[in-house]
C-alpha cells in the first residue's frame, strides 16, 4: 500500500483477506476435528499440504521477519524480535500486559507497543478491546491479544502435537482464540468493521466475546466442554442482566457439544461448527 503513488481516495475499496475460516477449511476436509483445526490453522498451504506444516510455518516466519518486518520498520535485532514473537504466542488469549512483556524481553514499553502495532498492521495478531458503554474507554483500556492464525501461535509457543495442545494448559485459550478470530474472519469476508469486544466485571465475571450488531449486544462465552451447564454461561447471564435484556440478543455458549441446546436465561449452547453460519445469518438479518 505504501508503494502506491496515487492515494486512489474515493476510487478504491480495501478488503482484508484473512486465513481460511472453519467453513472454508471443512470444504476441503469436512471431517477435520477441532484439535486438528486449531493445529493446522487457516493458511491455505497448511490445509492443502498438512504434512508440510512445520516447514511452511518456519519458512513463513523467516520470510516475514527478514523481509516484511524490515520493510515496514527498521528492526536491527532480529533475534530479539523472534523471541518477542514467541513470548507473545505464549500469551495467546490473555490480556495484553505490556509491562510484563517488557520485563521478560528487556525491550522498553514504548518499543513493545511499537512492535505490537507492527504485528497488528501485518495481520499476525488481533487486539480485542474491552467493552464499556463509554466508547472512549473502549479505545483506551487494555485489550486481549490473539494470534489470527492458531497454527502460527502453536508453532511459536512450541506445542509438540495437536493432542498435547488441545488437552494441555493452553487448550482453552487456543479454542477461545479460534472462535474469536472466526468472528473476525466472518466480518472481514463481508467487508465489515469488527465491532467485537470482551467484558470483565469488577467481581471477576467475564464474557469472552461481545458482538455489536444493529445496535444490540450479543454476548458469547467460549468453553472447551462437551457438557455445558448454566454455570459455564454465568458471565453471559450477568452481562444480560446488567446491560438490560432489551439491548441484548440471545446469549451464546460456543462449545464442543454435539447439537444445539437451549439453556435457561435465554442462552443457547452452540456447537463450534455452527458458529460461523450463526454469525453470518445474524449479520444478514441485520443488513
Amino acid at each position: 500500500m505504501k508503494n502506491i503513488g496515487d492515494s486512489l481516495a474515493g476510487r478504491i475499496a480495501i478488503l482484508d483477506l484473512l486465513p481460511f475460516n472453519s467453513r472454508e477449511i471443512m470444504a476441503v476436509d469436512r471431517k477435520r476435528e477441532i484439535a486438528k483445526m486449531v493445529w493446522y490453522g487457516g493458511y491455505p498451504a497448511n490445509i492443502v499440504f498438512p504434512e508440510q506444516r512445520d516447514l511452511w510455518l518456519s519458512s513463513y516466519i523467516r520470510t516475514y521477519v527478514e523481509r516484511d518486518v524490515r520493510q515496514l520498520q527498521s528492526i536491527r535485532n532480529i533475534l530479539q524480535f523472534e523471541q518477542f514473537l514467541a513470548i507473545l504466542a505464549a500469551r495467546h488469549g490473555q490480556v495484553l500486559n505490556v509491562a510484563a512483556i517488557s520485563r521478560v524481553t528487556g525491550l522498553s514499553q514504548p518499543g513493545c507497543k511499537q512492535w505490537i502495532s507492527l504485528l497488528e498492521a501485518s495481520y499476525l495478531i488481533f487486539l480485542l478491546k474491552p467493552f464499556y458503554k463509554n466508547f472512549g474507554k473502549r479505545l483506551m483500556k487494555t485489550p486481549k491479544m490473539y494470534f489470527i492464525d492458531s497454527a502460527l501461535a502453536a508453532y511459536l509457543s512450541r506445542q509438540p502435537s495437536s493432542e498435547s495442545l488441545w488437552f494441555g494448559a493452553m487448550g482453552g485459550a487456543f479454542f477461545e482464540g479460534f472462535i474469536v478470530t472466526e468472528a473476525l474472519k466472518v466480518l472481514a469476508n463481508q467487508g465489515k468493521q469488527p465491532d467485537l469486544y470482551f467484558w470483565r466485571s469488577s467481581d471477576g465475571l467475564e464474557v469472552d466475546l461481545i458482538i455489536l450488531a444493529d445496535g444490540r449486544f450479543y454476548p458469547i462465552e467460549i468453553k472447551q466442554t462437551a457438557t455445558p451447564t448454566p454455570k459455564h454461561a454465568q458471565g453471559v447471564i450477568s452481562f444480560r442482566k446488567i446491560t438490560g435484556e432489551a439491548q441484548c440478543g440471545t446469549g451464546i455458549l460456543v462449545c464442543t457439544v454435539k447439537q444445539k441446546t437451549t439453556m435457561p436465561h435465554n442462552v443457547v449452547a452452540l456447537p463450534w461448527q455452527e458458529f460461523s453460519d450463526w454469525l453470518r445469518k445474524l449479520l444478514s438479518s441485520k443488513a
